[in-house]
């Protein structure tokens, strides 16, 4: 499995525009493997949306807004599905552009959930927006090794026509809003910034990274019986404590052996599971943990033991 698939001129456009579009990311048949979660997640939901045409709930005039049901199948991991969902945001290549982009070795995913759309379900046309409401208690860093990256991962195709997301880079931005970056624009702000928006409509298999400190919106699906999976991922540098959402702890009655059993120690230690070595390491909570989890691969940690 190829390590890195992005480029040094996309770390350099993510860190001056705030988000960049990864196209082709994924494999062909590792977008495959996923299909049939979301399928069987969401494959009801599908079935019912494909005769809709697209709604429109929104006053004249109004630019977006944001209602609970553009969030009606929006979940947290780990899945009720197979371990190909569960472990693609923890993906090698993802892994390995959170480290560069936040000039780190080591980083945290913090959160990470499914999400599906269906045309007529809702309206979905959304206010240009920052999302670091919900990610901190504070406010976007200027420092590099502060920042997050958020990955939105594409497994349909997306189009204008399924609701790409829109985005504004930071040099076309920062003229309307000045570099504050406020949370929620004015309303002339918000026009201003429809009128330089950009598409990230791109093909299932594409990645689009972006910061909390960018401004964006979810838009409209308009196909008539169309639908939109994609799934979230967002990174941290460890020991950033300024960042959360997820404490993956708090979901333990959900499937977690999906991933305990399948995940290599690289992709568990972004969970917060210390990689073999460390001192948590003993005889003793290597028996304690292989008890909790049987399926876990506990060999490194005990090979490292013995080093």
């Amino acid at each position: 499995m190829q390590t890195s698939r992005h480029t040094r001129d996309d770390i350099g456009t993510w860190r001056r525009e705030g988000a960049v579009l990864l196209n082709g990311f994924l494999e062909s048949s590792e977008v495959a493997a996923v299909l049939p979660d979301f399928h069987q997640l969401y494959g009801e939901h599908h079935a019912a949306a494909r005769d809709r045409s697209a709604v429109n709930l929104k006053a004249p005039g109004e630019l977006g807004v944001f209602t609970r049901d553009q969030f009606l199948h929006f979940d947290d991991m780990p899945f009720e599905a197979s371990s190909a969902i569960n472990l693609i945001a923890l993906h090698p290549a993802l892994i390995a552009f959170a480290k560069d982009a936040l000039d780190t070795e080591d980083v945290r995913l913090y959160q990470s959930h499914s999400w599906a759309k269906f045309t007529g379900e809702t309206d979905y046309d959304q206010a240009f927006h920052c999302d670091f409401k919900n990610h901190t208690l504070t406010v976007p860093a200027d420092d590099t090794a502060l920042q997050t990256v958020n990955f939105m991962i594409y497994f349909t195709d997306v189009t204008d026509a399924h609701g790409a997301i829109h985005f504004v880079p930071h040099t076309l931005s920062d003229p309307i809003t000045g570099r504050d970056r406020t949370m929620f624009p004015t309303a002339d702000q918000q026009l201003a910034l429809r009128q330089v928006e950009k598409s990230g409509a791109a093909a299932a298999g594409s990645v689009f990274a972006y910061g909390i400190d960018v401004f964006h919106r979810g838009t409209n699906l308009t196909l008539a019986g169309g639908h939109r999976f994609t799934l979230t991922a967002s990174y941290h540098a460890a020991g950033n404590d300024m960042i959360g959402w997820s404490a993956w702890p708090y979901w333990f009655r959900k499937p977690w052996h999906h991933i305990i059993d399948n995940a290599s120690p690289d992709q568990l230690a972004c969970l917060g599971i210390p990689l073999p070595g460390h001192r948590f390491w003993t005889p003793r909570t290597i028996d304690r943990t292989r008890e909790r989890w049987p399926g876990w691969n506990h060999l490194p940690y005990e090979a490292a033991l013995r080093n």
